[in-house]
């Protein structure tokens, strides 16, 4: 960093920006507004790539930074189908100022993840949000009969890994990339699977998730059918995961997974009904008007 200082106080200055992107499933993507490639932390910034950003709001105390990435679609690095696919929501952003005929002298100027995506025509337009971000969220326990979990995580504690929670099959038949049906899909009950998680492990989608609206078990075999059309193209033969579904009740916690110990909701609260009341005089309730 005091190398950076001592160039920018020349007067004469060469210096560029370059973006570190780190998307969920671990893919690395590098990026700088320099006419030449740079490297640096074992990451290769691209040129060529159209990347630029504005200008960068940044104060002190708890407020938010941010600022936008604009960029255009690439085969090689931000791809179309990838955004569509959802892959870059909330990847992880680095921002460094850098001497471009020196590269260790930098300092990192920003440091978040991406949040609101958009495409037009052949480029995109990405909203860059700051670490403090995650203080706008809202936290504490809600009273409600439901369990405030979410199965799998560490209140939830239940291991969607083990057997009879989980399903990895290859896609049989598809229709409108929403509905799965499979032949000969036993050893699970009906609905079993529903509000559960569908993802796609192989094929031009792999990575891709999404939510079980109904799960139906027949004669004819099992008909999986998903909240919303997968934005990727899925095609028989391509493997998928299906994991278990809870509907938040304390009898499904008890029952279906007999983790009724870590069941994170409030089964005996009263309703709004019990709520209402109010005192009465005592008298003959008989039915009459």
């Amino acid at each position: 960093m005091s190398d950076l200082h001592a160039h920018l106080a020349e007067g004469t200055t060469h210096v560029c920006r370059c973006w570190a992107v780190v998307r969920a499933d671990g893919a690395t993507f590098g990026f700088t507004d320099h006419d030449r490639d740079l490297g640096f932390e074992g990451i290769t910034f691209r040129a060529g790539t159209g990347m630029t950003a504005k200008a960068l709001s940044q104060t002190t105390g708890l407020a938010v930074d941010n600022t936008e990435a604009v960029g255009a679609l690439s085969d090689v690095s931000v791809t179309e189908a990838d955004i569509i696919a959802g892959r870059f929501d909330g990847a992880e952003v680095r921002a460094w100022l850098v001497d471009w005929t020196d590269p260790s002298a930098r300092v990192l100027q920003f440091r978040g993840s991406f949040g609101e995506l958009a495409r037009t025509g052949g480029s995109f337009t990405a909203e860059l949000r700051g670490l403090t971000e995650a203080l706008n969220q809202p936290f504490g326990a809600v009273y409600q009969p439901g369990c405030g979990a979410v199965l799998g995580d560490g209140a939830c504690k239940v291991d969607l890994g083990a057997p009879g929670f989980f399903s990895e099959r290859v896609v049989e038949e598809v229709e409108d990339r929403r509905i799965f049906r499979f032949a000969d899909f036993t050893g699970f009950d009906d609905r079993w699977f529903e509000r559960g998680r569908f993802k796609v492990l192989t094929g031009a989608a792999a990575g891709v998730v999404a939510m079980v609206k109904n799960d139906r078990l027949s004669a004819e075999g099992r008909e999986v059918e998903l909240w919303q059309t997968l934005a990727t193209e899925i095609a028989a033969g391509d493997m998928v995961r299906i994991e278990a579904g809870c509907d938040k009740r304390a009898e499904t916690c008890r029952l279906k997974f007999q983790n009724f110990l870590n069941f994170r909701g409030f089964p005996d609260i009263p309703g709004d009904d019990w709520l209402t009341t109010f005192p009465q005089r005592p008298g003959v309730a008989q039915g009459a008007s």
